[in-house]
């Protein structure tokens, strides 16, 4: 069983479309991926469609929250999401908006620094998906202001940049309980870095965290480790994922390179909520 749990469409800050993302997985030799966009919902239902016209592959329904902490921002992923659940349908549409007046900020300050940049040519590349610091990243490079996303990010709109601007955002255990709220499973996402991980995950498995992220992009054995001795600490299931957005810019980990265990698949498969499984056999339209 091959899985990759962590992946991004257009619906979000991904490249590809849903049909097109689910295309790729097929060629690559997945049995099982998850859809999990930032903050959005959208590229769930094309991706579990384009699924069923191979019948060989699987489609978790997730989500990518951002959430906020006191030193930067914490990613938390929700798999077997119910996503016809109003809450999360109405909490994520408040996330996307903030993530455009965010947007509307950067490109003021990226003005202030000399560097003409228009909201219309961001939302244009968004594609009518979640707005994200990528796609300013993406305009950046057409206007010929920097040479690479990556430089975009490191002199300019990363956290510690001088064009970089916050945006509304909920807690860790805050998104633990959304997810939870929507019958879904919460997983710590890409945590290595996270300052104070110890607490804060301790503080996240008691509103009902149930995995981590142990095995993704350029972990190190040492790194894999360290995070598969919190994950037994704490009774969480290790997941893992490529973070693939289809960049093409040479650096990113291709989809289907890291290697999930089946265990934590099937463990994950074990606690999906019934209601939750029945929505990837039977997607709700429109």
């Amino acid at each position: 069983m091959k899985a990759d749990l962590h992946l991004h469409t257009k619906a979000s800050d991904g490249r590809l479309e849903p049909q097109e993302l689910v295309d790729l997985a097929v060629k690559v030799g997945l049995d099982i991926i998850a859809i999990t966009d930032h903050d959005s919902i959208d590229g769930i239902i094309p991706a579990i469609t384009a699924a069923r016209n191979y019948n060989s592959i699987a489609v978790i329904p997730g989500v990518e929250l951002s959430t906020d902490v006191p030193k930067g921002e914490v990613h938390l992923l929700g798999y077997f999401i119910d996503y016809t659940d109003n809450n999360l349908v109405n909490t994520l549409a408040n996330l996307r908006n903030s993530r455009e007046g965010r947007a509307l900020k950067i490109i003021g300050k990226l003005h202030n620094l000399g560097m003409e940049i228009k909201m219309q040519r961001v939302l244009a590349l968004s594609q009518g998906g979640s707005v994200g610091r990528p796609h300013i990243a993406q305009a950046l490079l057409e206007a010929g202001y920097v040479t690479s996303l990556t430089e975009a990010f490191d002199k300019y709109i990363g956290r510690n940049g001088p064009a970089y601007a916050e945006r509304e955002k909920i807690t860790p255990v805050e998104s633990v309980q959304l997810v939870k709220a929507a019958r879904g499973l919460p997983v710590l996402a890409h945590p290595a870095d996270i300052e104070g991980l110890d607490t804060l995950v301790s503080e996240l498995v008691e509103v009902g965290l149930i995995g981590i992220e142990v095995y993704y992009a350029k972990y190190t054995a040492e790194v894999i480790s360290r995070l598969l001795q919190m994950a037994e600490h704490y009774h969480l299931i290790p997941t893992g994922g490529s973070d693939y957005h289809h960049f093409e810019d040479g650096k990113e980990t291709m989809i289907g390179a890291i290697s999930v265990p089946s265990q934590s698949v099937k463990r994950l498969f074990s606690l999906a909520d019934k209601h939750n499984l029945d929505l990837i056999y039977n997607p709700i339209a429109g």
